[in-house]
């Protein structure tokens, strides 16, 4: 199912707007048709006004077709506001296109879009790879399901034909459970599939649930696209082998059509997330074209990577955080540099980590997921939110692999330090004054000067607690401080030099702390 503003948009992309009747945006479209001269009876959800003089003869074909949406491309500029009285008067969204950009273009984004838009639970494929996977059942008799190229459920037969509890796992989970992938992958399953287009027999194994399997390979020339297992106990022959490969066939057809139309999708919303991350005056338009209500957001900054391979473990993060249509999933998307920007509405972090936590869920098991979130942020100030989410980002990395990601709002003390830490490794502190001369007078005589001083100062100078924090009598504290004033005048009246004293440990790290 696509509604009308799921095309709108697309179709932006391509210099497209829509006139007036926004109420209109929620039509669902399952149509598409062209104006006709032999046939005056066509009709459509969405007509292409290919040939039309003006946009009042447009809406009148469109009228006419019993369209929801009408896209003409005048001749000429100005047409806008004639072209939404006239869709008012007549109930049709009109499209205006730009006419700079041609129908063949035009046309193939629309079809594109309306006739592949149907697609299963998990965001891939059109529902007629179910047709096809109970089609493919019937005739070879035995159980059928259809896989991306990451082992991802597609499409399942009703049949249940020689069943058994790896495909339930499978399905239950819309991929195949790990350990099974893990064996396959040591049998040196998915580099025949890769290398082949010969079916491949996968012999029963116990301990796995499985009772045995015939895959093949779902390709688009040398691209691998995804797959097709049959539940069987031998090796299939004949006619019921000739079907296997012709179904994968057909399946590859389908997934690239489907492909190609969430690649064009997955190209829009990835650069009006950019155009919203980097500020500008349209950034209110780029929100509404997202369909992102005007209200406060998150922004996560994410990074994925496995022992092997960074980059195909950031790109498989993208493609699953915009899987499925935009209105079915909460955040909207953008893949910059090394790293995968999301928009969360919404003001509380625990929602922006649970993300990340399916997130992390679905993406395979040797890929680890570092993330940090910003601070809700209205739209105009996201920019600020990605620089929040990036130092968020460096702070998670660096953390425990395990830890939860950090938000802006509740780590900002950290972010703090870190800055102050960057700045004093790269030489932007003073190198002398009273913290220097005590790391010195430490590092030379073996005393701990630096961490009597940090503790007196976290202890607002607080003799006792001082001492109980160092392990040591009040007198040692006070002999100490006594030594360092010797040592390198120490006014610890001001509070202007208490605070520059405080910010230069903060900014030396930790590595003295008591």
């Amino acid at each position: 199912m696509i509604t009308l503003d799921r095309l709108v948009n697309v179709l932006g992309g391509y210099g497209v707007r829509l006139c007036g009747r926004p109420e209109a945006r929620s039509a669902v479209l399952r149509s598409v048709a062209m104006p006709d001269a032999t046939d005056r009876g066509v009709t459509g959800d969405v007509l292409l006004a290919v040939g039309a003089s003006s946009p009042a003869e447009a809406v009148r074909w469109a009228a006419a077709a019993q369209a929801t949406a009408v896209l003409v491309r005048p001749a000429e500029g100005g047409a806008e506001q004639d072209a939404a009285a006239l869709g008012d008067r007549h109930g049709v969204a009109v499209l205006l296109a730009d006419p700079a950009v041609s129908w063949s273009q035009l046309a193939g984004v629309v079809y594109g879009l309306v006739l592949e838009s149907r697609e299963t639970a998990s965001g891939r494929g059109p529902t007629d790879l179910f047709a096809l996977a109970d089609s493919l059942a019937d005739v070879i008799g035995g159980a059928v399901t259809i896989e991306d190229r990451h082992s991802r459920v597609l499409a399942y037969s009703r049949s249940q034909q020689a069943g058994d509890p790896a495909r339930l796992a499978t399905i239950l989970g819309r991929r195949v459970p790990d350990g099974l992938r893990e064996r396959l992958q040591r049998r040196g399953v998915f580099a025949r599939l890769a290398a082949t287009d010969e079916p491949v027999f996968v012999p029963a194994d116990a301990e796995q649930g499985l009772t045995g399997r015939m895959a093949v390979a779902a390709r688009a020339g040398r691209e691998l696209l995804g797959s097709v297992w049959v539940s069987c106990a031998a090796p299939l022959t004949g006619e019921r082998l000739r079907a296997l490969a012709d179904g994968a066939r057909v399946v590859a057809l389908h997934l690239l059509r489907s492909r190609a139309s969430a690649d064009l999708e997955r190209q829009v919303e990835s650069d009006l997330v950019g155009r919203l991350l980097e500020g500008g005056a349209d950034a209110a338009t780029s929100a509404s074209r997202l369909g992102l209500a005007p209200r406060a957001m998150r922004v996560v900054a994410v990074r994925a990577f496995t022992p092997d391979d960074r980059h195909a473990a950031l790109l498989l993060a993208f493609e699953q955080a915009t899987a499925g249509f935009g209105w079915s999933r909460p955040g909207r998307s953008a893949l910059l540099g090394d790293t995968l920007y999301t928009l969360l509405p919404g003001e509380e972090a625990e929602t922006a980590r649970q993300w990340v936590k399916d997130l992390q869920a679905e993406l395979p098991a040797p890929v680890r997921v570092a993330a940090g979130i910003g601070a809700p942020a209205e739209v105009t100030d996201l920019p600020a939110g990605r620089q929040e989410a990036d130092e968020c980002l460096a702070l998670h990395e660096g953390a425990g692999p395990w830890a939860p990601p950090p938000a802006y709002d509740e780590s900002w003390d950290e972010i703090l330090l870190l800055r102050l830490r960057a700045a004093a490794r790269g030489g932007r502190t003073p190198a002398r004054g009273p913290v220097g001369t005590l790391r010195r007078h430490d590092a030379r005589h073996g005393t701990r000067f630096v961490a009597t001083l940090r503790a007196w100062l976290e202890s607002q100078g607080d003799l006792a607690w001082t001492a109980e924090r160092l392990d040591v009598h009040p007198n040692t504290v006070r002999n100490r401080l006594r030594k360092m004033n010797e040592l390198t005048p120490l006014d610890l009246e001001d509070p202007r030099q208490r605070l520059a004293m405080t910010i230069m440990l903060a900014a030396s790290g930790d590595d003295d702390r008591p």
